[in-house]
């Protein structure tokens, strides 16, 4: 702040670097070194040496730039036009460095291990069948849904889909597609393991909890299991079931619905 009373050409200067910044970039940082300005993008102050009676200009890239470095520029204009000169410099430099941040975009990174988490809920009424897992299971009510409403498997796909930072099955399969009407949901697993497997990862495990007030689930968990470990293409030691009751609170203990939620871990193939 002391710097801007050194005179009116120093606060013209900075004023006009100031509003010629990219709209693109963070505010800049500016401060006045006798004849010196330094303008930052990256919210960091670069002191450089003074110049005899000559102005410089450095704009760094942002600090996450693969190929940080910063841009001088110097100018020998005197008088009057100092300003002028000097935005028109800054100006060009500062955008040419949003280019090539810009041409420079962020690629997928090839982790060697990803998490998701994948929950899912469904109402419960008469008239409709309850399949969990690709398992037909039998019970008075069943799950309401535009697809065949397999909660454990929306769930899975949910857990891997997030793992790979990709949309949800909502976006994916949307239920206001007609093509989804009543469609089995080991087609969404399927897609969901194509998306993994072409990304190089495979299952390393996934742990599901079932969450139903009735029926009991304990007779059909390794038939669920099974099947899901052929969908997922995953060896049974890798996969888990696990079923709960909602002990009698609110719609999920009224077995008015059924929930699930499920963790999965991928694996780079290429680690194992």
């Amino acid at each position: 702040e002391n710097n801007l009373q050194r005179g009116p050409r120093c606060r013209s200067t900075l004023r006009a670097l100031y509003h010629s910044r990219s709209s693109s970039l963070a505010m800049p940082l500016c401060y006045m070194n006798h004849h010196t300005v330094v303008v930052s993008s990256a919210g960091r102050f670069d002191r450089p040496g003074v110049g005899r009676a000559g102005v410089t200009v450095r704009t760094p890239l942002a600090a996450s730039h693969p190929r940080r470095r910063s841009s001088v520029i110097s100018t020998r204009s005197t008088g009057t036009s100092t300003s002028t000169s000097v935005t028109r410099v800054a100006k060009g430099a500062m955008l040419s460095a949003v280019a090539a941040e810009r041409s420079e975009a962020p690629t997928a990174l090839s982790l060697p291990y990803r998490v998701g988490h994948g929950w899912d809920l469904h109402r419960l009424e008469e008239g409709y069948p309850l399949i969990i897992g690709g398992i037909e299971i039998p019970h008075v009510v069943g799950c309401v849904a535009h697809s065949d409403g397999d909660v454990l498997l929306h769930t899975v796909v949910d857990a891997i889909l997030g793992a790979l930072c990709l949309p949800d099955i909502g976006q994916l399969f949307p239920d206001n597609d007609p093509k989804w009407k009543g469609a089995s949901s080991d087609v969404f697993l399927k897609e969901a393991v194509r998306l993994m497997l072409e990304r190089d990862y495979i299952i390393g495990n996934i742990d599901c909890t079932i969450i139903a007030q009735k029926p009991k689930l304990s007779p059909h968990k390794e038939t669920i299991r099974d099947n899901l470990c052929k969908l997922l293409e995953a060896h049974p030691s890798v996969v888990n079931i696990k079923a709960k009751t909602h002990e009698k609170v609110d719609s999920l203990g009224e077995n008015r619905s059924i929930a699930c939620h499920a963790v999965v871990m991928l694996i780079r193939k290429d680690m194992l």
